[in-house]
């Protein structure tokens, strides 16, 4: 799945960002539509898979509706970000872009 994210200014996009296309980034999402009040499911709706705590899923219903996704960058132009590949719904909303670091940087 594609999908671009839109921010006010194509500037602040441009700088915030700073990369070019074919680079990674983390984007971090509000899951706007997700049952908060869930701790436990079946993963993947499957009733055959014992109920299973919302943390170790990756399902999108949880308390804290935040979604991390390592992502690429497809192309920036003017005010949107493409980016590939990305688990989000329509007008999901972007909170924060995150530089992907070097292993010896996150060690």
């Amino acid at each position: 799945m594609q999908t671009s994210a839109t921010s006010p200014d194509s500037t602040t996009i441009r700088y915030a960002v700073d990369r070019a296309a074919g680079n990674e980034i983390i984007l971090i999402t509000w899951f706007h539509q997700t049952d908060r009040n869930i701790l436990k499911l079946h993963p993947r709706g499957d009733r055959n898979r014992p109920l299973t705590g919302v943390f170790a899923t990756r399902s999108p219903d949880r308390p804290n509706p935040l979604g991390l996704h390592r992502v690429t960058v497809l192309e920036i132009v003017g005010d949107r970000l493409r980016v590939e590949p990305i688990e989000a719904i329509d007008d999901t909303a972007i909170v924060d872009i995150k530089a992907v670091l070097s292993k010896s940087v996150d060690s």
